[in-house]
């Protein structure tokens, strides 16, 4: 069954979505049957920082609150993903555009390396407090993650899966998503936020159960009597 993550690597709830549903996911039974992908969202697709602006000041600014009204709300994010086993750093957390790191998970997906992709972005920005709008950042990153440097500043360069992001983008408006992460489950049920983790456990397990019963049988039903002419494993003959 698939399941469709809308997402951006500058959401700190994203992050600590990723996490609760990764729980989730591990002690499913049928886990080894769940197929992820990780779809492009932007929250501020035409923010780019140009002046060193720190994550209080653009909330400040973005939110129209006080530094220090933003400063409490962080705390509050922080805690939260402390019980989620995640460590988000705040102080040194640099405000960025993402959309060129989501054409970097992109091109993760060609080698099957989107989620770890999604991880090291996710903390890059969070814990290391790392610049994801910068291109030698995200050439950094690649390298850990294990794509090639040369097709990776190929892409950078170049505009290599902006139409990907942006369709993701578009799939998502039309599917009524306002904000991330919201996870869709075989096109039928949309969970959003970071949610505990049992409601992943119940969503999925909804979902699954609905969709393995669509899945065709595997046991067929015989509409005649006897085998007739067969060749098997010991042999041929007429019956």
């Amino acid at each position: 069954m698939k399941v469709e993550i809308w997402s951006d690597v500058m959401c700190p709830f994203c992050y600590i979505g990723k996490r609760h549903f990764e729980k989730a996911i591990e002690n499913l039974p049928f886990k080894s049957e769940i197929d992820v992908e990780w779809k492009s969202y932007q929250l501020n697709p035409e923010y780019h920082n140009k002046n060193n602006e720190s994550v209080y000041d653009y909330l400040s600014r973005s939110k129209g609150m006080p530094v220090e009204q933003a400063r409490q709300m962080t705390k509050q994010v922080s805690d939260m993903a402390l019980d989620a086993g995640l460590t988000i750093n705040f102080d040194k957390n640099i405000p960025a555009n993402t959309f060129d790191a989501h054409r970097l998970i992109h091109l993760a997906a060609k080698h099957n390396l989107q989620d770890l992709a999604e991880e090291k972005l996710f903390e890059a920005h969070f814990v290391r407090g790392l610049n994801i709008g910068e291109h030698a950042v995200l050439l950094q990153l690649a390298q850990e993650i294990g794509l090639d440097r040369e097709e990776s500043s190929a892409v950078l360069q170049g505009a290599q899966f902006a139409e990907a992001v942006r369709y993701d983008v578009y799939e998502s408006q039309n599917l009524g998503i306002r904000g991330v992460p919201y996870f869709v489950m075989d096109r039928k049920y949309g969970v959003s936020g970071a949610q505990p983790v049992q409601a992943f456990t119940d969503a999925l397990t909804k979902s699954f159960a609905e969709w393995k019963s669509a899945q065709p049988k595997t046991n067929l039903t015989s509409l005649n009597q006897n085998d007739g002419a067969i060749c098997d494993e010991n042999g041929c003959e007429l019956e």
